[in-house]
């Protein structure tokens, strides 16, 4: 595969669903105001919200001076794009020189990366790898920490990796997941947590990828599941926060406890789910056939 054929491809397959989700948020960015969570928002003029959004489709990262939410976010209409233009990185990186790199250059580069992941999540201010989404240069560290090990882990998962078969691979990876996601912090002090995201980082997560990959699903039930979960597991994650931002400025205006919010919770994750999957089907798998027929 040609250089120009990989960013093609690339860009097919993750930007359709950018700029779907920055119109979104621009539909959804007036609704979220609040004169508590954001209040700058009834300030914002109609242009300054659609130049803003057209720089967002474009992926190109906006300076604090230039965001209208009040988050310091490079993406304010959606916040996750963050970690897209840092995956685009990661694609050119990869392009350039990462696929030439013998497999125990990568191995080495993933251990300095799993260092730069510890000394962000054991020595840093808060304990924890939270951060990257705004341009400036310590979040921009955070961003390059974050991003490191995790890709460089992949490319040496995915060299490695030799077929074997692990009976139920799918439901310890479902208990797996469950488990540590429910695990938002542990400890005391910002070090102890620190350590335990550093371990569930570098050793569970890559664990879990290669027990995802040596399972087999079997049955149509299961089947059809599991389709449907990968199909919308980008877009859902790329559209959904728009509707984070107006049940925030909801729930903080109204002073909903969490019991109190709970309806309002799952009605977001209804319109997530909804929104992703029709998206995908509509929008995001027609177009993807289109430029593909006509780019690639």
């Amino acid at each position: 595969m040609t250089l120009s054929s990989f960013f093609k491809r690339r860009l097919i397959r993750l930007h359709p669903m950018i700029i779907m989700g920055m119109l979104i948020g621009a539909i959804a960015y007036y609704y979220s105001y609040s004169p508590i969570l954001f209040p700058q928002i009834k300030d914002v003029s109609v242009w300054k919200l659609i130049l803003v959004t057209l720089i967002g489709c474009t992926l190109i990262p906006l300076t604090k001076n230039f965001e209208i939410r009040g988050w310091g976010e490079m993406h304010p209409l959606n916040g996750p794009a963050w970690s897209l233009y840092y995956e685009y990185i990661a694609n050119i990186f990869y392009a350039l020189f990462l696929h030439k790199l013998p497999t125990k250059i990568l191995i080495a580069l993933a251990v300095i990366a799993a260092f730069f992941t510890i000394n962000l999540a054991v020595f840093g201010e808060n304990g924890d790898v939270i951060g990257g989404w705004s341009l400036d240069i310590q979040q921009t560290k955070v961003g390059f920490s974050r991003l490191a090990y995790p890709f460089l882990a992949g490319l040496v998962v995915s060299r490695i990796y030799k077929p074997v078969y692990i009976k139920n691979a799918f439901l310890w990876c479902s208990i797996l997941i469950i488990f540590f996601l429910s695990i938002p912090r542990i400890g005391t002090e910002n070090w102890q947590n620190g350590i335990y995201e550093s371990l569930v980082i570098i050793f569970v997560f890559p664990f879990i990828v290669y027990l995802g990959a040596s399972g087999e699903i079997k049955g149509k039930t299961t089947q059809k599941i599991s389709q449907f979960l990968g199909d919308i597991s980008y877009p859902i994650y790329i559209i959904h926060y728009p509707f984070i931002y107006v049940f925030s400025s909801y729930v903080v205006d109204h002073k909903l406890s969490m019991a109190q919010s709970i309806l309002a919770a799952l009605l977001v994750l209804f319109i997530s789910i909804l929104t992703a999957y029709l998206s995908l089907k509509l929008y995001d798998i027609p177009l993807r056939k289109w430029l593909t027929k006509k780019f690639v």
